[in-house]
């Protein structure tokens, strides 16, 4: 069972509330900000200030699947599906929905069982 600690409380997180925090790390982590782990993150955080036009939002669907399926620092127990902008508007507020198949024992190579599962994540700073 993968299991880990919850980053703002520290009480200890499992299963898909774990894998959750995780793709949320991936997201949110700029690159080369974690010493040392300087390969880990994803270009969303660069994308916030941007302007909010076609192309950046396409950069930032780019970005969060990159950031989700990195063979090396992405989330082994998550594959994502499909991405839909779920919030969007004058404020700057996005947010995104992320469908995929969860693998409780992704993080150890074993993808024998499997459940569909999707999160909200946001793609800016409240």
């Amino acid at each position: 069972m993968r299991a880990g600690l919850d980053a703002e409380t520290g009480k200890v997180l499992t299963g898909w509330d774990h894998c959750v925090q995780s793709i949320g790390k991936c997201i949110s982590t700029r690159y080369a900000s974690r010493p040392a782990r300087r390969h880990i993150g994803s270009v969303v955080p660069e994308l916030q200030d941007a302007n909010a036009g076609a192309v950046t939002i396409f950069k930032t669907f780019s970005a969060i699947a990159e950031a989700i399926n990195d063979p090396d620092t992405g989330e082994p127990g998550f594959s994502l599906q499909s991405i839909a902008m779920t919030e969007y508007g004058r404020a700057g507020r996005f947010a995104f929905q992320l469908n995929g198949i969860f693998y409780p024992r992704g993080h150890l190579g074993d993808y024998s069982i499997s459940e569909a599962r999707s999160l909200t994540v946001p793609g800016s700073a409240s």
